[in-house]
């Protein structure tokens, strides 16, 4: 029993009751999903995460605290549309492609210029993927595009996240400590196999992993002030304003000093924007994988499908609408992929864990909408929303790089990508595009057309080759 009534039931193995709403399944809580207390809370801590990208804004936009964090409780409303109209995943931010739009931007003056590039990038971003997601394209887009392209432009975006962290004056220079102690923690956390042995030996362990990012963030909290790199959180009691007059009048291309971007900026973001796109799907994919492998584990309770269109076009709305009403450097995502696992994890458990998925991740999504308000929660972790955002960057470019190699099918495809990803660092993603064409036109020629996503690399000739000759061989090699 809810506040608003019974909760609806859905029948054995069905899929959770709804409202026919066209391509979209709408869902109010209380009604057509059970809310799930435990994911809401989890979400009200895990605000900060999403907070993090306050600084950037800061920084790269010159927008107010008050500007930014209006902007972060905007995006936090659109994230609540994918629960709502049937889309069964944490929303998050394209963290991978963050790297690539801050050295686009960095191309343009700051003010209205960099502004206008933001606006046209998101705008067109939004255009493409409610276009892709109206007609099923999506995934025709993306199996055209060779696998060493796809490498490429992965591990491009993972060293730039990294790069982003470690440049000359970047943040692990301001708080080399802090960063050092909180990224060692959740590297620990999540990736160590020591760490994995303990998880599976103690509930508190395992408890400790499915937090993500919590606890190196609650650490850096507490390290920062001790090695004097940041000061202790400054708490206060009340509730945050939001300033949507301020960012509506001043900082949209409705705001007189702001404007409509040019035509040509449309044009110079397109590669960016295909690269971007890129990321996006691998995003998707990996969404599907985590769905249904959770599907599973409850085969006969509920029946629940990622649909990638829908996704597509929900996250084709959500970029439009944060193009005209916010623009924001995190851009808006398929999928949190570090919550997205948490929220499946939990689900496996049965029904009497969490009792839809759509549940909880739209619970999940109120708790974090929630705690933007509560200036208790945001005043805690203000002080290391720099620290949050880096440990975001490098974990997502660590991510990236793995999947990126893993994503070439053979040598020829790493020699590519390798240079794939120099390129879209050094000059951009319209280079990298060209560079990564040119290349696999050369070294693959007509094979360039082939059909990319059921390529069999032991066919390969080039492959199967040895890179080094066999000892027996080494009497052949000429006198150094």
């Amino acid at each position: 029993m809810s506040i608003l009534g019974p909760v609806l039931k859905r029948q054995d193995g069905k899929i959770q009751p709804y409202i026919p709403f066209g391509p979209f399944q709408l869902r109010i809580p209380f009604i057509h999903f059970r809310f799930e207390i435990a994911d809401y809370i989890q979400g009200l801590i895990m605000c900060a995460v999403c907070l993090g990208i306050i600084p950037i804004l800061q920084e790269y936009l010159g927008m107010p605290f008050e500007v930014a964090i209006t902007i972060v409780i905007l995006n936090g409303f659109f994230y609540l549309w994918h629960a709502h109209l049937g889309d069964p995943v944490v929303p998050g931010w394209i963290t991978p492609a963050i790297p690539l739009l801050l050295l686009w931007l960095k191309t343009f003056p700051e003010g209205v210029p960099r502004m206008h590039a933001l606006i046209a990038f998101q705008f067109e971003l939004g255009i493409v993927s409610l276009f892709l997601g109206a007609t099923g394209l999506a995934k025709r887009f993306v199996d055209i595009v060779p696998d060493a392209l796809k490498a490429g432009i992965l591990l491009g975006a993972g060293v730039a996240a990294v790069r982003l962290v470690f440049e000359k004056g970047g943040r692990f220079d301001l708080y080399p400590w802090t960063v050092t102690i909180a990224l060692g923690s959740v590297f620990y956390i999540l990736f160590s196999n020591h760490f994995k042995t303990l998880r599976a030996k103690h509930p508190f362990w395992k408890h400790l992993s499915d937090l993500g990012l919590l606890p190196s963030l609650i650490l850096a909290i507490i390290i920062a002030p001790m090695v004097g790199e940041l000061p202790w959180p400054d708490i206060k009691w009340g509730f945050t304003v939001p300033q949507f007059a301020t960012l509506f009048t001043q900082w949209t291309p409705f705001a007189e000093r702001i404007g409509w971007p040019s035509f040509n900026l449309y044009l110079s973001a397109a590669p960016l924007v295909a690269a971007t796109y890129i990321v996006l799907f691998g995003e998707l994919i990996q969404a599907e994988a985590l769905i249904d492998e959770a599907r599973e584990f409850r085969h006969g309770d509920e029946d629940v499908h990622f649909d990638a269109n829908r996704n597509n076009m929900i996250v084709g709305i959500r970029n439009i609408g944060m193009s005209l009403l916010g623009p924001d450097c995190s851009m808006c995502g398929p999928m949190w992929a570090a919550m997205q696992v948490v929220e499946c994890e939990r689900y496996k458990h049965g029904p009497q864990a969490m009792d839809s998925l759509v549940g909880g991740v739209g619970s999940f999504r109120w708790g974090t909408f929630t705690a933007y308000f509560l200036a208790p929660i945001v005043t805690l972790v203000k002080p290391v929303l720099p620290i949050a955002l880096s440990l975001t960057l490098l974990v997502q470019g660590f991510v990236a790089v793995r999947v990126g190699i893993l994503k070439a099918r053979t040598f020829n495809d790493l020699g590519v990508a390798g240079c794939v990803g120099a390129v879209l660092i050094s000059r951009g993603a319209g280079y990298a595009f060209a560079v990564g064409i040119v290349l696999c036109l050369l070294v693959y020629g007509r094979d360039f057309f082939r059909k990319w996503n059921t390529y069999d690399k032991v066919k390969d000739p080039v492959f199967n080759k040895c890179i080094a000759p066999e000892p027996d061989d080494e009497k052949h090699l000429p006198n150094q």
